[in-house]
């Protein structure tokens, strides 16, 4: 007597459909639309129009100022989290949640905040002016440009990236039996030795998927940065910023070939990132 197969999850066919359904209205259909859009230029059209001088300069730009902040906050991110969960301190809460504000805050408004703070007249930027300490220190006494400069940009990505480090990586910490840091201490490993064989393998994962997050965050920020950048084409213009410019130009053809090569870029960066966290679990679980 044969018995019908039945699923684990009731109802999963159904909810495999409204969530491929959901996931089509949402995502695909609207980056097939920039796909879409792009195929009506020639390939020659399309080359010229993403390998442009001025875009060209935007995509340095974007690129490695991301991947700067994103590898800064994956440093920093790590050791918030780490003083979040393991050292109790006065004040614990109301750190971890200023954690969250870059969340909660709009973007336009962190841009405000931090050109303020960082321009040649703001609190931090007045200290680097001509003739000051830090002047001196850093460029021979000539005044030091943050805001509208690559710094800012640096600054303002450092600033949204922040969050997706540190909430990535907190509940593994909170997931760390400290018994397991005592066990190797008894068997003579010395702390450097503690962090690299024991503590390090299981936030590596985790870790490299904060990096990714904030990398594919500070990739698509504008609101941020357009304040603080300065938008100098060839300097400091980012390429979010650019396809904003050629949609006021109304050169859409233009502006969807620059956002296809972001999409196709931020696609495959992410894709190694779960590649390589992949073969890190796999890695250290041997």
């Amino acid at each position: 007597m044969s018995r019908s197969h039945r699923s684990v999850i009731p109802g999963f066919g159904l909810s495999l459909g409204l969530t491929i359904t959901y996931l089509s209205l949402i995502v695909l259909i609207p980056l097939s639309s920039a796909f879409i859009k792009t195929a009506g230029l020639g390939w020659s059209e399309f080359v010229d129009a993403v390998t442009a001088p001025r875009v060209l300069a935007s995509y340095r730009i974007s690129f490695l100022a991301s991947f700067a902040a994103a590898l800064v906050n994956s440093f920093f991110g790590l050791i918030v989290a780490w003083v979040l969960v393991r050292y109790p301190f006065p004040g614990r809460k109301v750190v971890d949640a200023l954690v969250d504000l870059p969340f909660a805050l709009p973007t336009a408004v962190a841009g405000i905040a931090l050109t303020a703070i960082y321009a040649p007249n703001g609190w931090i930027g007045s200290l680097f002016g001509d003739g000051t300490f830090l002047a001196r220190l850093f460029n021979d006494g000539e005044a030091v440009k943050i805001a509208f400069s690559e710094i800012g940009i640096f600054i303002a990505l450092t600033f949204i990236g922040l969050p997706f480090v540190v909430r990535t990586v907190q509940p593994i910490v909170e997931e760390l039996e400290p018994e397991f840091e005592e066990a190797s201490a008894s068997l003579g490993a010395n702390r450097w030795q503690t962090i690299r064989r024991v503590i390090f393998p299981q936030l590596l994962p985790p870790l490299l998927t904060g990096f990714a997050m904030a990398f594919a965050r500070a990739l698509g920020e504008y609101g941020s940065v357009v304040f603080i950048a300065g938008n100098m084409p060839m300097r400091t213009e980012i390429t979010p910023l650019l396809i904003i410019t050629k949609l006021e130009q109304y050169d859409y053809a233009g502006a969807t070939a620059i956002a296809v090569v972001m999409l196709v870029a931020s696609f495959v960066l992410l894709l190694a990132i779960n590649l390589l966290q992949k073969w890190s679990r796999r890695h250290h679980a041997v």
